[in-house]
């Protein structure tokens, strides 16, 4: 038998083929989160899939930790002064040396692996792609979450329908930061060092892979994905920089990307990134590549793999594989970076909202109630000024009503409210004459609840409550895209104070909206407020809803739609939580006894965060319309305007209500009530 050579003629398929180079690397920042890198390398390196040539530091790693055959020296200019032959350059720096030095690096034909955030603007990232691509060279941006295989399954997961529509997405984080992580370098808690943007920041650096990955899901990518990035930034240290934030950003495809971070945490927690859906909501754990699927089938949990975003970019290199976090597809993230720098600098958290643990430098501050708040944020897609957290901006209201120059109610238009919470304007903060707020928004258990105002589930099938919608077809609240809102159209009359003489007066026209934007319902409203007694003043409503077309307008609500006693819609007043709340009316107490009764009046009292209030809701003389009452649950009274019926507004006959409130310091007993409204008369 005679063998066979493999032949080295040139052109032949059978030819043996060259070697292939093994990719020189070289490491600018060895300490830090170079040591990282450092071990990766080591591991790559062992397995043939790279050569480390060459670090550079000023501060050199300790003797022994390198081969001898690993060029050091104390910069970049160092290094490619000496051109020790790298094919990439991987720069574990400071932030405010990341554009710096990628453009030298991608100027010299080397490939870039940067840390995260790659560069501290928006102009700097423009000027980094722009090298890159002059030059045709990769850049790889260190977001490793982004090499998480659990991203497309999520992807899959959500096309195929696992949780019906999507509502939106958040991405949340809650870690502790000692004194020690910023006293660790010059650049730490900074905005700005000797006239250079940094821009390090809860989201920005720390939770930076939270917003990234969170923009990934949305379908984010460059530049072109964002159309708007609201910011609420706020921090409880003493830097220039923000540990306590929330960012909604809006996205080209529809989506609303809600941010809730905080490094002032009670305890260091896993963040996540959250699609939330109609019919359930996926999870990632993205530093631990765990995913959590809930659907009314139950939950799952499914653990994936992640690749190595070095190795990825050497496949690149080499094979055109596409990389997983490159800088053209961190636009999206890198505008948010640019929404933060551009910022008015964060406002301080009070101190007395704030708890420090630890002592010297493992020394940590806790922002109160912090889990809580930013739950309350994920669900209502809402920043903390919106939410009217005590120690964030306040949100300036659209008016102030007053009685005697004290600020007794705040109207809010509703217009940052999200659209499936049916957008419409509320009072909140309505306060007594000693400031007491007996109002709540957006609360947690349901944060479409809006202060004091008109609301109603079933508008010819057009949701202007807000939340999932109950069907007589389904038999329970079902999310359906029926969600209205209710706008004012621009005429109206405002005198904000109630004087001795004259009461204040909102009078405004609204369009109540379908979701194609078309009128439902043209509505008139009155609100008339003023001064009673020391102690008390009285606030009213009067509404008038009529059809916008020429056919008539059923107007519903659960209760008429088959839910037993859930007839709820028409005015309503959510409460703060209050210790020792108590609702009587003339005929019963307790939510049992009063909760769809018809009687002439209701009263709530308790002791609220400011102080003992007491709510008097007094019915129009002709008023069959049963009381809504919730006490257990939630705290909320309203007067059901179709508890188990529809009500039918007829063109040219509007339907009609008339309510007023009492609003009194302290708590009140019958015979007050009774006297109280006595002495004021008619009150229809």
């Amino acid at each position: 038998m005679i063998q066979q050579t493999a032949s080295t003629e040139p052109g032949r398929e059978d030819a043996p083929k060259p070697p292939v180079a093994v990719p020189r690397i070289a490491l600018v920042g060895v300490h830090g989160f170079g040591e990282r890198h450092l071990a990766n390398l080591a591991r790559l390196e062992q397995a043939g899939a790279l050569e480390l040539v060459a670090v550079a530091d000023p501060n050199p790693p300790q003797a022994g930790t390198l081969a001898d055959t690993v060029a050091v020296f104390p910069d970049l200019d160092a290094l490619l002064a000496a051109q020790p032959g790298a094919d990439v350059v991987i720069l574990a720096t400071p932030i405010q040396t990341h554009a710096p030095l990628a453009i030298a690096a991608l100027s010299a034909g080397m490939d870039v692996y940067v840390e995260k955030p790659p560069v501290a603007s928006l102009a700097q990232f423009e000027q980094v792609l722009a090298t890159a691509k002059d030059h045709g060279r990769l850049v790889q941006v260190g977001f490793q979450s982004l090499g998480s295989q659990a991203l497309p399954a999520i992807r899959d997961l959500v096309e195929a329908g696992e949780i019906g529509t999507v509502l939106g997405l958040s991405a949340t984080g809650q870690w502790l930061r000692t004194k020690a992580y910023y006293n660790r370098s010059r650049w730490a808690g900074k905005r700005s060092l000797d006239g250079t943007d940094v821009v390090d920041g809860v989201a920005t650096n720390a939770l930076a892979h939270a917003v990234a990955t969170g923009l990934h899901l949305a379908g984010a990518h460059t530049l072109a994905d964002v159309t708007t990035v609201e910011t609420d930034l706020y921090r409880a240290n003493s830097t220039q920089s923000d540990d306590t934030s929330i960012l909604r950003v809006r996205t080209a495809g529809g989506n609303t990307l809600l941010c809730a971070l905080t490094l002032c945490a009670p305890e260091q927690l896993n963040p996540t990134v959250t699609v939330h859906g109609t019919l359930g909501e996926i999870t990632l754990s993205y530093t631990e590549d765990e995913v959590v699927i809930l659907t009314p089938a139950g939950e799952r949990r499914e653990f994936f793999g992640r690749t190595d975003l070095l190795e990825n970019l050497l496949d690149a290199r080499a094979n055109g594989t596409p990389l997983l976090s490159g800088l053209e597809d961190t636009g999206a993230f890198t505008t948010v970076l640019e929404a933060i720098r551009t910022a008015p600098a964060p406002a301080p958290i009070g101190a007395g909202f704030i708890t420090w643990e630890g002592e010297g430098d493992d020394a940590h501050p806790v922002v109160r109630g912090i889990s809580e708040l930013m739950e309350r944020a994920v669900l209502a897609q809402a920043t903390f000024a919106e939410l009217g957290v005590p120690w964030a901006r306040p949100l300036p209201p659209v008016r102030t009503l007053a009685v005697g120059g004290r600020p007794v109610a705040d109207y809010q238009d509703g217009s940052h409210i999200r659209a499936v919470s049916s957008p419409r304007p509320y009072l909140h903060p309505v306060r007594t004459l000693n400031g007491t707020v007996v109002t709540d928004h957006q609360p947690l258990d349901h944060v479409w609840h809006l202060g004091a105002g008109v609301a109603l589930q079933d508008v010819d099938g057009v949701n202007f409550w807000g939340g999932r919608t109950y069907t007589r077809e389904a038999g329970q609240y079902v999310w359906r895209p029926d969600h209205g809102s209710i706008a004012t159209t621009g005429t109206g009359s405002f005198r904000d104070d109630a004087g001795a003489d004259l009461p204040g007066i909102l009078e405004e026209a609204l369009a109540w909206n379908g979701p194609d934007g078309s009128p439902v319902l043209r509505e008139e409203r009155t609100w008339a407020w003023s001064g009673v007694a020391p102690s008390t003043w009285r606030l009213s409503l009067d509404f008038a809803l009529s059809p916008a077309g020429s056919t008539p307008v059923s107007l519903g609500s659960p209760g008429s739609n088959g839910r037993f006693e859930g007839g709820y819609g028409g005015f309503f007043w959510r409460l703060p939580e209050c210790a020792d709340a108590a609702v009587w009316t003339p005929a019963g107490a307790g939510e049992a006894q009063t909760h769809g009764s018809i009687t002439p009046w209701l009263a709530w009292s308790g002791t609220f965060d400011g102080g003992p209030a007491t709510l008097v809701f007094v019915a129009a003389a002709d008023c069959t319309d049963p009381w809504f009452v919730r006490v257990e649950g939630y705290p909320g009274v309203g007067q059901s305007l179709a508890w188990d019926s529809p009500v039918i507004a007829e063109p040219g006959t509007p339907v009609r209500r008339h309510i007023t409130v009492f609003v009194a310091d302290g708590l009140l007993a019958t015979a007050d009530i009774e006297a109280l409204i006595n002495q004021q008369g008619d009150l229809s």
